[in-house]
């Protein structure tokens, strides 16, 4: 609080030389990253590499390349009366901001509002993930180092320690996480009138139409779902499909699945596992919703269960009243897409919506008549590495936004400033005491915003 008050955050050239720091832990800290992600999540490399290092890197890279623009007063239009006077939106800092993030994406998920919360010019505490143990030591020990100790902090703990930490006032609180523990977040915010992003999760519907390529789809939806072994905020949570779709998914979902892991995932250097052994046990009993058409092979010792499609799916089913967050699809079927839609909507809306279809109109029906945080059409997970692109939910999947320009937009307070000179008062004379017709006439001409069909005749 004492160096955020002191101003030392606020200059760019100090916010550029903590972001470049950043980089520096990124380049230097590689190899312990992806061995820390390996070992709390079974991350493979690849998946690793893209998800923890490079995605943060474009964020660190856009961030860099555009924090001079982004920081300029962002002049705006004035009325007849400001036309000598200067009318401006400044980017301030909040100042003391909290980021907790989650254990799924343990360098991603804390590192890219960091440079936002960094790149506006606040002091940052940081709250990784208990859960990601390794990935947790990894930071707390190592990030320091890099950062100026005086304005920037990793606090380790678990609910007891989280939970002494939101009693402090903060300027700001960026939390990544389940709707549960949102709420939570909201609540202790709310003592302080503390502003709040909430990146939330949800089930994540994805509706593949009948007309569509299916080994395309398969390769595609497999993927997302299949991706860090599920535990994923927007992977594709469950297909919404006819029965005749279905049947010719289900051999294609198969030999992808082949196709990406072998013919045993157990044994695929690219296949995660899932964290711990509670959320094992967690999505070990969804495996009970439906059947089982592909998968459902487990091993409790090294948590692993086998990529899996569920048939016969049933809206009340366990599986569909909580986010999966593991390496199960389930399918459920729709007679056509109003139906579809019509499911979509009578739940809560859901971080990302998906739609495939080889019909482009099929396609924008599904974006027009839904709602949730984000959308991709014939694909799943890429809208996210776009940094040019919002990433936030609505509704019970979030609040708030963030990745790029929005990162630094979300930790900047926007300011509305005008600034006068100290002359000219005859101008000002029609506004005060005593009042008249003639006057407010005046006031009215020169400070009115007409609609452009209209003329003022002066």
């Amino acid at each position: 609080r004492a160096s955020w008050l002191s101003g030392k955050t606020r200059p760019m050239e100090y916010r550029v030389a903590q972001l470049e720091a950043l980089g520096r832990f990124l380049d230097d800290k590689k190899q312990e990253i992806l061995e820390a992600t390996a070992s709390d999540l079974g991350k493979a490399p690849f998946e690793a590499e893209l998800s923890e290092i490079l995605l943060c890197k474009n964020e660190l890279h856009e961030t860099l390349n555009n924090l001079s623009q982004w920081m300029k007063d962002e002049h705006v239009n004035k009325n007849l009366v400001m036309q000598l006077d200067s009318a401006f939106i400044r980017k301030d800092p909040y100042g003391v901001v909290l980021i907790i993030a989650p254990w799924n994406y343990p360098i991603h998920l804390f590192l890219v509002p960091l440079i936002g919360a960094i790149a506006a010019g606040n002091c940052v505490i940081v709250k990784p993930s208990e859960v990601s143990k390794n990935t947790e030591r990894l930071v707390a020990e190592a990030l320091p180092d890099y950062l100026d100790k005086d304005c920037f902090a990793v606090v380790t703990g678990g609910v007891q320690e989280t939970t002494r930490l939101l009693e402090n006032k903060f300027d700001y609180i960026f939390f990544t996480g389940s709707p549960p523990v949102g709420r939570i977040i909201m609540t202790a915010a709310a003592k302080h009138l503390t502003p709040v992003t909430l990146e939330l999760g949800g089930k994540n519907p994805c509706y593949v139409s009948d007309t569509c390529d299916v080994t395309n789809v398969a390769r595609r939806v497999a993927w997302g779902r299949f991706f860090n072994a599920g535990q994923t905020c927007i992977a594709p949570d469950y297909l919404l499909c006819t029965i005749e779709m279905q049947e010719k998914l289900l051999p294609a979902l198969r030999k992808a699945i082949s196709d990406f892991y072998g013919p045993n995932p157990r044994e695929s250097p690219d296949f995660g596992r899932i964290v711990n052994d509670k959320q094992f046990q967690r999505v070990q009993r969804l495996l009970g919703s439906g059947r089982v058409a592909i998968g459902g092979q487990t091993d409790e010792a090294e948590r692993y269960m086998a990529p899996t499609v569920l048939v016969d799916v049933q809206p009340s089913d366990p599986v569909m009243q909580e986010e999966v967050f593991g390496p199960i699809l389930p399918i459920v079927v729709i007679a056509n897409m109003d139906e579809a839609i019509d499911f979509i909507n009578s739940r809560e809306r859901p971080l990302a919506v998906y739609a495939f279809s080889s019909n482009d109109k099929v396609v924008s029906q599904v974006l027009e008549r839904t709602s949730s945080g984000g959308f991709c059409g014939n694909d799943t997970l890429m809208h996210v590495t776009l940094t040019s692109l919002p990433f936030g939910g609505i509704g019970n999947s979030g609040l708030g936004l963030h990745h790029g320009k929005f990162s630094f937009d979300t930790f900047s307070h926007h300011r509305g400033c005008l600034k006068r000179g100290m002359g000219w008062e005859s101008l000002n004379a029609p506004r005060y005491p005593p009042y008249s017709k003639t006057n407010f006439g005046i006031v009215q001409a020169t400070s009115k915003v007409t609609r452009k069909s209209d003329c003022t005749l002066l």
